[in-house]
């Protein structure tokens, strides 16, 4: 679809059940961060689509109970969290769907991210992915790919 469309499209459409109205953005794959594993390999390390729900329902339930950066969630949406995760996990792990979130620095501006946050994020979702049975090496892999995103979410 062009570019022009998606922002269109992310005028025109409402939020989602149980998520709240956003401000009107230009929706792009390019704003997951990360470009897709080629190949079928990585989605099928995740179990498909409801494992990487179970990765990212279990990384969601951590992170907002987690007391190291429990506070950085708190008044967010966590509805719209969990399906942007499961939408950019799906897409770079070559499941095929889009990404309709924001760019990761515009979705992480002013949230006062820093290095020790982002770490306690990637070991949340280390433990998740654990849980999953997913296998060390395709764990690194995917860490390796999300690894850059850090320079866009850390602000301080």
């Amino acid at each position: 679809m062009f570019p022009f469309l998606l922002a269109i499209a992310a005028l025109a459409a409402p939020a989602p059940p149980g998520e709240q109205p956003v401000d009107p953005y230009t929706q792009s794959d390019a704003n997951a961060g990360a470009t897709p594993f080629e190949g079928q390999s990585m989605w099928r390390a995740f179990r498909r689509q409801p494992g990487v729900d179970r990765v990212i329902d279990g990384l969601v339930d951590r992170l907002i109970v987690d007391p190291r950066v429990a506070d950085i969630f708190r008044g967010q949406d966590i509805v719209r969290l969990r399906r942007t995760l499961k939408e950019q996990f799906c897409y770079i792990l070559g499941g095929g769907c889009r990404y309709t979130g924001r760019d990761m620095q515009e979705g992480h501006h002013n949230l006062g991210i820093q290095t020790k946050d982002f770490n306690v994020l990637v070991g949340d979702l280390q433990l998740a992915m654990n849980r999953e049975r997913v296998s060390i090496f395709a764990q690194n892999r995917l860490l390796a790919k999300l690894a850059p995103m850090k320079r866009s979410v850390v602000e301080r």
